[in-house]
Parts: C-alpha cells; structure tokens; sequence
C-alpha cells in the first residue's frame, strides 16, 4: 500500500479515534451519536475520495454493523502508526523549565503505605500538582527503594521529603506550626473533597492502603474529607483518590490567591 501524505494519514487516524470510541459505547447513547457526528463531518470534509464514501455509512441509524464496516478501513491505515503524539496535537514531554505556578501551602503526609510503587505514585502526584512537600510516616517506603524512585518517575528529586517513625510526631509538628490537619478517609462525618474549602497551610493525611488511618488519627484533624463514591465501592486506591482530592486542593488554592491578588490590587488603586 503506498504511503500517504502525513496530513491525510491523521485525518485517517482522527476518524478512527472517534468511530473507535463510538463502537465501545451502547447504541443508545448520546456520546455515540456525537462522536459519530464529528466523525462524519470530519470524514466528509476531509477531501479524500474513501473517506468521504465511508461517510455515507454514517448517515443514521447507524448499526453496529455498519460501524464495523467503517472501523475496519480505518484501523488498517491508522495502525499503521505514522502519527507521534505531536502530529495529533498531543503533548507528551515534560516541561523544560519549572512552571511559573507557585507551590500550594500544603504538605501531603502517607502513613504505613505498604506500596513501594504507591508512593513514587504520591511523589508524581504532589509534583503535579505543587506540594511543598510529602512526609512519609511509619513504613512507608523512601526515595532509596527503587520501586519508589522508578514510579516516581524522577519526582522524588523535586519534592521535598522527610520521613517520620510515627505519623502522631508529624501531628505534633503540624501543630507547632499553626499548620491546618486534613485526612483523606471514607467516614460519616467526612465532607466532599472535591467540595471542600481548604484553608492554607494545610496538610492532607493519607493512610493505609488496607487499614486507612487509625481512628486516634482522624481525631486529631481539624476536618475529614472523602471521595464521593458513585459505585459498590467506597474507596479508591490511595494515588487515584490523593490526586482527586490534590486537583480539588489546587483550585481551593488557586482561588484564593486569585482573590487575594485582586483584593490587593484593588486596595491600591
């Protein structure tokens, strides 16, 4: 088959995406039908004679047979992998210099995380999001186990850590510092992380992957947070549900120093 110019080999290879993504969904379902909408149009406008004949099959109802019929000519040519990230418009570099985002007042504190991995996870996720720092209490794993170094994915070198035999010295600590004390726990007193208003400086307790925090633990903070469940489950992993409750932490920060910003500016004018 004779290769095609790189910009009609990623018209190929959009279409594809989204009738790929329009086939995993039921055919009753308003994200199929938009998916399939965008795909036709871009298929149709395209200005290549097959993909504007394999358009048509789009007109609706559109059948999972038909979809199959579309899906197939468009795997063969888009699997032939041609397109790098950067073509699609996607960025999968890390930035070059240190955003000029500041850092939140906030330090992340992991109590008897069992996994190595787990941790280099939560060392990526403050990172991420601009954590002061991470405090790893009781058994969590430090940065010199190589499980924790190569999930971390070179975080490690650009968040700062220390490490406590218990996580009610951190408390203390905290508390010395005037420093606002938050845990990450499935509880009925527990308010929507991603609803919270976070108040700075602050720290978020994570805690065992199994046990969670100890209940003299929870005591000691000054408010619970969690997870809004929609499923059986009531929990997360410990990374996925930090990072939830990270992202909810930023805009709380972000927020507030915008209006701080403002006010500022204002009272000075």
């Amino acid at each position: 088959m004779p290769e095609l110019p790189k910009e009609e080999f990623i018209k190929w290879k959009r279409a594809y995406l989204l009738i790929r993504d329009a086939a995993a969904l039921d055919e009753d379902d308003r994200a199929r039908n938009l998916a399939l909408t965008a795909a036709r149009s871009l298929m149709s406008e395209s200005g290549v004679p097959r993909l504007v004949s394999l358009a048509r099959l789009l007109l609706p109802p559109v059948s999972a047979r038909r979809l199959l019929c579309v899906l197939v000519p468009l795997e063969r040519v888009a699997s032939r992998d041609r397109i790098t990230d950067a073509d699609m418009g996607i960025t999968s570099s890390d930035s070059a210099e240190m955003p000029a985002a500041p850092r939140m007042r906030a330090i992340a504190v992991a109590d008897n995380i069992r996994s190595a991995v787990n941790t280099g996870g939560l060392f990526r996720t403050c990172e991420f999001f601009g954590f002061e720092e991470l405090w790893l209490c009781g058994y969590t794993a430090t940065p010199e186990f190589a499980q924790v170094s190569k999930s971390a994915m070179g975080t490690e070198k650009f968040v700062n850590w220390k490490h406590f035999d218990s996580i009610g010295t951190a408390i203390e600590q905290f508390r010395s510092m005037g420093t606002h004390i938050y845990a990450l726990e499935t509880a009925r007193t527990a308010l929507d992380a991603s609803q919270f208003r976070y108040e700075f400086p602050c720290a978020l307790l994570l805690g065992n992957e199994r046990f969670g925090l100890r209940p003299d633990t929870v005591s000691e903070c000054d408010a619970v947070v969690q997870i809004r469940s929609c499923g059986l489950k009531n929990s997360l992993n410990v990374v996925s549900a930090f990072a939830i409750a990270a992202a909810a932490m930023r805009r709380s920060s972000d927020s507030q120093h915008s209006h701080t910003s403002s006010d500022y500016t204002n009272s000075s004018i």
